[in-house]
This record gives C-alpha cells, sequence and structure tokens, in this order.
C-alpha cells in the first residue's frame, strides 16, 4: 500500500551518495572550506568537486562560468547564485559538486562553525584535501 522510500535513479544515485558522504563528513568540509576561504576568499569562485576523475578532485568554479551556465539553462540556477553572493563562510559551507553533466549544491550550515572545524582539525591544506578526495574516490558515483 505504502512504498518505503524509493530506489534513486541511476541519475540520482550519485547525488545520494554524495548526500550521505556530506552528512557523514560535515567536519572536515567545513574546516576544508573555511581553509580554502582563508587562502583565496572569493578571488578564485566558488568550490566545486569534479566528481567524474578517480579520484574525484576539488576545483573552483569562477563566477563568470557558473553565470553563462546559468544564462544556458534558461535562468534555472538563480537561487544558487544568490546563495552564492550572499555566502557567509564564517558560519556555512557551499561547494558545487559537478558530475555527469549534472550539478549539486552542497549547501549546509554545521553544527561547529568552519574556523572552529579547520582550527581543531588542524592540518594543511594540502593534506585535508587528499583525505577527503581519496575518501570521495571510495564511492562509486556511477560515471
Amino acid at each position: 500500500m505504502f512504498a518505503s522510500n524509493p530506489s534513486p535513479t541511476s541519475d540520482s544515485k550519485w547525488q545520494h551518495q554524495l548526500d550521505r558522504f556530506v552528512k557523514d563528513h560535515q567536519r572536515n568540509l567545513a574546516a576544508l572550506a573555511w581553509g580554502l576561504w582563508l587562502e583565496n576568499q572569493r578571488n578564485q569562485g566558488t568550490i566545486g568537486i569534479d566528481l567524474k576523475p578517480k579520484p574525484p578532485r576539488f576545483v573552483y568554479c569562477p563566477d563568470e562560468a557558473i553565470q553563462k551556465l546559468n544564462d544556458n539553462v534558461e535562468n534555472r540556477l538563480q537561487e544558487i547564485l544568490g546563495l552564492i553572493e550572499h555566502y557567509n563562510p564564517e558560519i556555512e559551507v557551499l561547494m558545487i559538486a559537478i558530475g555527469n553533466e549534472q550539478i549539486k549544491l552542497i549547501y549546509f550550515q554545521p553544527d561547529t562553525p568552519p574556523p572552529q572545524c579547520f582550527a581543531e582539525i588542524a592540518k594543511d591544506i594540502d593534506t585535508m584535501l587528499t583525505e577527503i578526495e581519496t575518501l570521495l574516490g571510495l564511492l562509486d558515483f556511477g560515471f
């Protein structure tokens, strides 16, 4: 009569896996986001995760590229552009995941503020990047 959670389609499987990963690794992602903010502010754009290579890798998405993508998809990314414009890195994490010709917004406010996560984890950015990329590489996104 009532179905339990429907199984994800192949197109959304990667998004569900990424949601779970983000939930399980919020603290590390918050620390990384703060560390990258300290290094670059918004000079290089929004933090992105390219999920296609093995292992996935962190990249920057220049504002111009996001705006052009928004133009190409008939302004369907307006909300994302608004979040990027008003992003507060001291209390939020904002990243864009890129996979299989789709994007997914990673946006959350961790229980512990990103600066505190960064201080508590106390690792350099390159180490954090490598560790998170390695963990992401263990997932099968199906691309």
